[in-house]
């Protein structure tokens, strides 16, 4: 089907926006999806603002991590709004909008542990995701030994943390997002953050240019009129956002 899929002047049924995306718990983020409240954190919330905007019923195509570039590139979804940082690695495979989150990335270890810088690292195993921004990152760590976790699985987030907390790892790389709820966590520390900047976007198959320019559209749409901004103090108030409504500037 040609043209991007917004029935909204039409008069037909509105297709929907079929996002990929893991289900797991990773607050702020995401929650896992619940029968009666749905899928709920910030990058919910982003999709939510983004099917309204473009008059389209929003629908979550769950696949473990590994699978949803795949599909998206084989139209199984229409687009990946799911911890993607737009990196070349990934741009080969599908296109980008502009970002609905910037974010640092950050070395968790469990609680006592003194490492406090990448230094410390030296001969201590270190997790991140196979094939992410926090594995390239790990391998810049000298001396450290990246242990990647696999994407294939439903929660690999999880997984990483169960290794850390019984020693089959000594830290795990992610983003300084996804730590948040574990500040006060009995098992876990945060040793230290690398200010990366990383920029998040909804992936595109190469293929639909017309559905990247609706989503982007419609994503810039919400940029300036404050609602993302909006949805970041929801959810995440305490990092800054990166989002400022155009009167705000």
């Amino acid at each position: 089907m040609s043209g991007p899929r917004n029935r909204r002047a039409t008069g037909r049924t509105p297709e929907p926006l079929r996002l990929a995306c893991i289900d797991s718990d990773a607050p702020p983020l995401f929650l896992p999806a619940d029968s009666a409240a749905g899928r709920r954190g910030y990058e919910p919330a982003v999709g939510e603002l983004v099917a309204a905007e473009l008059g389209r019923p929003l629908e979550w195509v769950y696949l473990p991590w590994a699978q949803m570039l795949p599909s998206v590139r084989n139209h199984t979804a229409d687009a990946v709004l799911c911890g993607q940082g737009i990196t070349e690695a990934r741009l080969r495979q599908v296109d980008f909008t502009r970002p609905y989150a910037v974010f640092h990335e950050s070395v968790l270890v469990r609680r006592g542990d003194p490492v406090k810088s990448a230094g410390d690292l030296r001969g201590r195993k270190v997790a991140a995701i196979a094939g992410s921004t926090n594995m390239t990152l790990a391998e810049t760590f000298e001396g450290a030994v990246p242990v990647p976790f696999g994407g294939d699985s439903d929660d690999v987030f999880g997984d990483m943390l169960t290794a850390l907390r019984f020693g089959e790892v000594d830290a795990v790389v992610d983003d300084d997002v996804v730590f948040v709820p574990l500040g006060e966590h009995p098992d876990f520390a945060l040793a230290f953050t690398v200010h990366t900047g990383n920029r998040w976007g909804i992936g595109v198959a190469k293929d639909r240019p017309e559905d990247l320019a609706a989503i982007d559209a419609a994503l810039g749409r919400i940029t300036a009129d404050g609602r993302l901004a909006a949805a970041w103090a929801e959810w995440i108030p305490s990092l800054p956002c990166p989002f400022a409504a155009e009167g705000d500037r």
